[in-house]
């Protein structure tokens, strides 16, 4: 594989397990590098590298590093103390973090970049299919497993498109040069990096500034942050549901557990649209897709047939199955920010109506929760009953964790919230509290009944407890 001037035959990724890097790990196999990585634990992407002849171990050491390598990929969490890079040096291997190698990835192509505080891997995906559909036979890398892909987080093609998502921790989207780049939301989140919304701002601007001048940024004009980017010389295409925009949706009825909207290109009537994945949110994330795959050339035909084709990807708002026994239907999803936990809630309402909604809450890093605190409370009371899990912290993320925030203080916070004077918002009928994964599966057994919505939700490890539920 030819990157950055060499011939690349062989490399070495630390942090193998994560979606991102595993990506890559895939890509530089499918190109015939020999790949060889290291992780803190096993899991199923770790057994489907190895299914591939990709030699993976357990812990980070200096002696995994082939003497051979020519490249090291590694995740951002994995600083640069880390055995791994250090030897590296040593050697002289060129190094790189996911986020900049996507960046170098990006200048090789012509390359549509989606980036937001949510949706980005629903809308990097359906981006992928389209362009797929349409015969540009993309490359796409995304932060989850889609089902049509056969390496799930990873599609391989063989032109000069690449679709890839672009998360916005510590500013990584600025790494991509996009040809078309998309905004799908800005809030506040990532508070251990970001100084406060203004940072966030600043850095999504810098997202567009180093997206090619003659580049196309599609953006929801429902968010007046997103509404508020500079330009410069860059076609701008918005999209939205509130507000008037080049690409609008109107007349949004959920019928059969499916969305159906009408919609409008430049005032266009472009005929009713359907998806059978649930949430307003979701049909947003289809415009945005649908904005991006038409300004490259895809007829509007093919996004709309492919859109009502689309059942989802891992982890986003997906229907695992059944409680053996009980009747429950289990959703896992991975939102971890106050605005994903309202409005998958509001999501399942609409998509189970009359049925109440058990929510297993798993908390991701002790700085987001403490930072978005009331916000978290808020969201957290529209559940019908609320498990708390205790937080979630990601290795290398955080340098101390705050103590004086956890799942327990949350918890304790809801329940204070709704006991409150005065307050005249949802009430869960209970809400308690999970040290860890095992009780939460107890818990969630213990006040699940016939037809509830158990609705798994965090980024962390929690996911593993929607798949222990539906086992006979």
């Amino acid at each position: 594989m030819n990157f950055k001037g060499k011939n690349i035959t062989a490399a070495h990724c630390v942090g193998i397990g994560g979606i991102g890097v595993s990506a890559v790990a895939k890509l530089l196999a499918a190109a015939g590098v020999r790949v060889s990585g290291s992780d803190i634990e096993e899991s199923f992407i770790i057994e489907e590298l190895r299914a591939r002849g990709v030699a993976v171990v357990l812990g980070h050491r200096a002696e995994n590093v082939p003497s051979d390598a020519q490249l090291l990929v590694y995740t951002p969490a994995a600083g640069e103390n880390n055995p791994e890079r250090v030897r590296a040096r040593e050697l002289g291997v060129l190094q790189m973090s996911y986020p900049e190698f996507l960046g170098e990835l990006s200048r090789s192509y012509k390359t549509i970049a989606v980036s937001g505080t949510h949706g980005k891997s629903t809308t990097t995906a359906m981006i992928g299919l389209i362009l797929e559909a349409a015969g540009f036979d993309p490359t796409v890398i995304v932060g989850s497993r889609v089902p049509a892909f056969p390496d799930g987080n990873l599609r391989v093609g063989n032109s000069e498109w690449l679709v890839v998502e672009a998360c916005e921790h510590q500013g990584n989207m600025r790494h991509i040069s996009a040809s078309v780049a998309v905004v799908t939301a800005i809030e506040k989140d990532h508070l251990d990096y970001y100084r406060d919304l203004a940072h966030i701002v600043a850095a999504f601007q810098e997202f567009i500034d180093v997206a090619r001048v003659d580049g196309t940024v599609v953006f929801n004009a429902d968010d007046e942050r997103c509404a508020g980017l500079a330009l410069g010389a860059r076609q701008g295409v918005e999209f939205g549901i509130e507000h008037e925009a080049t690409w609008v949706a109107r007349d949004r009825a959920v019928r059969n557990k499916k969305q159906e909207f009408v919609v409008y290109n430049n005032r266009e009537n472009c005929g009713l649209w359907s998806l059978a994945v649930p949430g307003i949110f979701n049909v947003r994330n289809a415009l945005a897709a649908g904005a991006a795959a038409f300004v490259v050339g895809v007829p509007v035909g093919v996004i709309r047939d492919t859109l009502a084709k689309f059942t989802g990807i891992w982890r986003r708002f997906e229907l695992v199955g059944v409680m053996p026994g009980v009747g429950a239907h289990v959703v896992s999803d991975y939102g971890h920010h106050p605005t994903a936990v309202r409005v998958t809630l509001e999501a399942a309402r609409e998509q189970y109506p009359g049925h109440r909604i058990v929510l297993v809450f798993q908390p991701h890093q002790h700085n987001r929760t403490k930072n978005l605190f009331d916000d978290f409370v808020e969201a957290l009371c529209g559940a019908d009953v609320l498990i708390g899990v205790e937080i979630y912290d990601v290795a290398g993320r955080e340098e101390e964790r705050d103590q004086s925030v956890s799942t327990l203080t949350l918890v304790e916070a809801v329940e204070k919230r709704v006991q409150r004077n005065g307050y005249e918002g949802p009430e869960p009928e209970a809400v308690v509290y999970a040290a860890g994964l095992n009780e939460a599966e107890e818990l969630a057994r213990e006040y699940a009944r016939e037809d509830d919505v158990i609705l798994v939700m965090g980024a962390g490890d929690v996911w593993q407890v929607a798949g222990r539920l539906v086992r006979p």
